[in-house]
């Protein structure tokens, strides 16, 4: 096959997405973004970085300034705000011309932020949702982040809340839903390296690379 191809992988906190998507494009030779979607969007447009990192996955909302009355149709108009506010809405629309701009320059693979969606017209894509069992979820969170059980089951549910809601607010479908993407993968079934094995033999198939 010809030309580039994208992975967009969605992911619940804790199934271990980052390191299975990091994996699987050091595998294929391709391109990684995650945070680093936020250094290349504050570069691209001059804007603060603690304006995206605040801004990263969540829903609209006014960052400085008061809220927008309406939402914006960003994916196709390139024209920004003029006025003293700036929202969730106008940080996504740079966010996505950096994620279009990448994925038309090269292969890779982006994790969250809507890729999926954005990318949605793209000739070669492959969308990726992975899941995993709430105790590894919950085991794996605390192994990271150095905090109780507690703290862990609390941070899964408000992560994955705020990432759903952003999802679903700017691309109209559901996250985590089966029919929402090409391959949903439970990765306590497998762990970590056979999971981003596994998804790697599904993208060469789809693909036919």
């Amino acid at each position: 096959m010809n030309g580039n191809y994208v992975i967009n992988l969605g992911r619940q906190l804790g199934s271990g997405g980052r390191e299975i998507g990091e994996k699987l494009a050091a595998n294929l030779g391709i391109s990684f973004y995650d945070k680093e979607l936020i250094n290349l969007a504050s570069k691209e447009s001059g804007l603060c970085k603690d304006f995206f990192e605040k801004a990263d996955e969540k829903a609209s909302q006014s960052i400085i300034g008061g809220l927008f009355g309406m939402r914006f149709p960003f994916l196709n108009d390139a024209i920004m705000p003029s006025n003293n506010c700036l929202s969730n809405d106008a940080l996504f629309k740079v966010q996505s011309d950096v994620i279009r701009k990448l994925a038309a320059e090269q292969s890779c693979l982006f994790v969250g932020r809507c890729a999926d969606y954005i990318l949605r017209d793209h000739p070669c894509h492959v969308d990726v949702f992975i899941s995993a069992a709430l105790p590894d979820r919950i085991a794996r969170v605390c192994s990271n982040r150095k905090i109780t059980e507690e703290e862990a089951d609390e941070l899964i549910s408000k992560t994955d809340k705020r990432r759903s809601e952003y999802y679903n607010f700017y691309s109209y479908k559901t996250w985590g839903a089966a029919a929402t993407y090409h391959l949903c993968v439970d990765s306590s079934v497998l762990g970590v390296d056979d999971t981003a094995k596994f998804i790697q033999e599904f993208v060469y198939k789809k693909l036919t690379l």
